[in-house]
């Protein structure tokens, strides 16, 4: 398939700068794929769509302050350096910029030198593999110096870490939130979890896998980065145990979705307690296993995630979704609106 079946036209004034005060108020498209009906209502609202039996399933990934400003030791030369992959110890994969002036042996100091790191690898697309040196607990090093890692297309300074993080934020690892899960309250947890909605929590952490842009004409051609996954015995039980009651699976961003079907195409429909590095890309056409619907926000035209999305739905439907979307002026991409589909 070609990367222009997936574009559509964005007014740049769409795309979230910052997030809405109450995380639930943001709008939600709703999608029914069997009657191909699109309705517009709010986040809070989707309470209203689950039904006794389902399973909400979340990824508690949290993300990391994974953005660095630093110098070169020898020069001083400005360098940003953007966390990705842990790899072993101290040895991380990052990006940095600018990447040609950082090679095999450069060494770079963070925050007067509380932090430092030797570039030990080259990868591709700008990405390096650094190890780190400082004193004491690495994360309460990277938390003090660190800053949030925004998408680049959001200009605004973000006042409040938190408000890039799920309420639900527990397994420390990303490089970027898994956006759909930021429309959640604790509150309308709660209202879901009334209705006798099963809640689950597997973890993928976003790294370049998720974000990274397609750059060939023919997506088949594209390589996804690989990124760690995790779950429990619990919820591969609970997980099991709703299939076979016939409710519903709702997972909750493309995060969850490329998790539960990585498990699921391994395990020829179930799930188990597993770990590992999923490289999985999604595009039409596509038999999904694992899942019965979706909550996601607008993403990136020619995106990855716009491919899987495409996928789960009718891709002419989605197309169609994402120009109502742009017409009745839902905000985009990773503080923006979402959308269900059913």
């Amino acid at each position: 398939m070609n990367i222009e079946d997936f574009n559509f036209e964005l007014p740049e004034e769409l795309i979230a700068q910052t997030p809405l005060e109450n995380r639930s108020s943001s709008r939600l498209m709703v999608l029914n794929r069997e009657e191909e009906s699109i309705n517009h209502r709010h986040f809070y609202n989707i309470v209203d769509y689950f039904e006794p039996g389902d399973c909400l399933v979340l990824n508690n990934t949290k993300v990391m302050p994974a953005r660095l400003f630093g110098e070169k030791e020898d020069t001083g030369g400005k360098v940003e350096l953007l966390l990705l992959t842990q790899l072993k110890g101290d040895e991380w994969e990052v990006l940095v910029k600018p990447a040609k002036k950082v090679k095999v042996g450069t060494r770079l100091t963070f925050g007067n030198g509380l932090l430092k790191a030797e570039c030990t690898g080259l990868k591709e697309h700008g990405g390096r593999t650094v190890r780190f040196e400082y004193s004491g607990i690495f994360l309460e090093v990277l938390d003090q110096l660190g800053e949030m890692p925004l998408p680049p297309y959001i200009k605004e300074q973000l006042d409040d870490r938190d408000r890039y993080q799920t309420v639900y934020a527990e397994e420390v690892g990303s490089a970027a939130a898994p956006t759909a899960g930021l429309h959640f309250t604790e509150d309308l947890l709660d209202k879901i979890k009334a209705k006798g909605v099963h809640i689950a929590y597997i973890t993928l952490h976003v790294g370049l896998g998720t974000f990274r842009p397609v750059q060939v004409d023919n997506i088949e051609e594209h390589d996804m980065h690989a990124e760690f996954y995790q779950m429990t015995q619990d919820t591969a039980n609970l997980l099991n145990e709703v299939k076979q009651s016939n409710n519903k699976i709702v997972a909750v961003g493309t995060t969850s979705v490329r998790t539960l079907e990585t498990i699921a195409r391994d395990e020829n429909g179930t799930f188990k307690e597993t770990s590992g590095w999923t490289d999985i890309f999604i595009y039409p056409p596509y038999q999904f296993k694992a899942i019965d619907a979706m909550i996601t926000n607008f993403h990136l035209p020619k995106s990855t995630l716009i491919m899987l999305v495409s996928a789960f739905a009718n891709q002419d439907y989605i197309l169609k979704a994402y120009n109502e979307a742009v017409d009745e002026r839902y905000r985009f991409f990773s503080f923006g609106d979402a959308m269900l589909i059913l």
